[in-house]
């Protein structure tokens, strides 16, 4: 991947790299998850709603062999590696998924604070749905289905939160350690559907104190 189809944003400590999913890529992969959710063994089968934190419908784990297949191992390797590049001016020589999920949340579910196992990790959308609802209060700020990355605590000239509107395609980067939250959201019976990973590179890249 080009560093300059790579945005790098830097909200706080850590950087986080944006890119855009490829729309064949967006395609496989909600084909995939489609026929796995339209198929009651296959659901079981592939659930992961037990290993992660998420209040919501269905968390389905995607397998290695349509994590390649897909271009989704490509895509994430090539991204990450700009990225890296970009701000440690380093060269990684390794990359490799430890897994891969797709979560598919509903009006008034929600995904608690948490963070991520690995080395890097993100968060990014293959559905979303046409209305979010409004707020109860015509005043407040809408963070309804809102993506909130979280570090350290707000202070003068530093914020402690990115917070990020679903738009289909988007993908969002990450150190493994960037806590982060997902609001729920009202009024609309439509699915919204982000996509997650969790993954490894050097460990002499990785680690700072080495």
């Amino acid at each position: 991947m080009n560093e300059d189809k790579l945005q790098i944003i830097n909200p706080f400590g850590p950087s986080i790299a944006k890119v855009k999913i490829p729309d064949k890529i967006i395609k496989t992969l909600n084909d995939h998850v489609d026929e796995i959710r339209a198929n009651e063994k296959m659901s079981k089968k592939f659930d992961a709603g037990k290993s992660l934190i998420g209040n919501v419908s269905q968390e389905i784990l995607l397998n290695q062999e349509i994590i390649k297949e897909s271009g989704w191992l490509t895509f994430l390797a090539s991204a990450t590696r700009a990225w890296i590049k970009g701000v440690l001016r380093t060269d990684i020589t390794k990359f490799n998924i430890n897994s891969s999920w797709v979560i598919s949340q509903y009006a008034n579910e929600y995904n608690p604070v948490h963070w991520h196992n690995g080395h890097i990790s993100g968060a990014g959308f293959l559905k979303v749905p046409s209305t979010f609802g409004e707020t109860f209060q015509k005043d407040k700020k809408n963070l309804n289905g809102k993506l909130t990355l979280l570090h350290g605590q707000r202070s003068f000239m530093s914020d402690s939160q990115y917070k990020i509107t679903p738009q289909v395609g988007d993908f969002y980067i990450f150190p493994h350690y960037l806590m982060h939250t997902v609001y729920p959201f009202k009024d609309t019976d439509e699915e919204r559907r982000s996509i997650s990973f969790n993954a490894v590179v050097d460990e002499k890249t990785f680690d700072v104190y080495i």
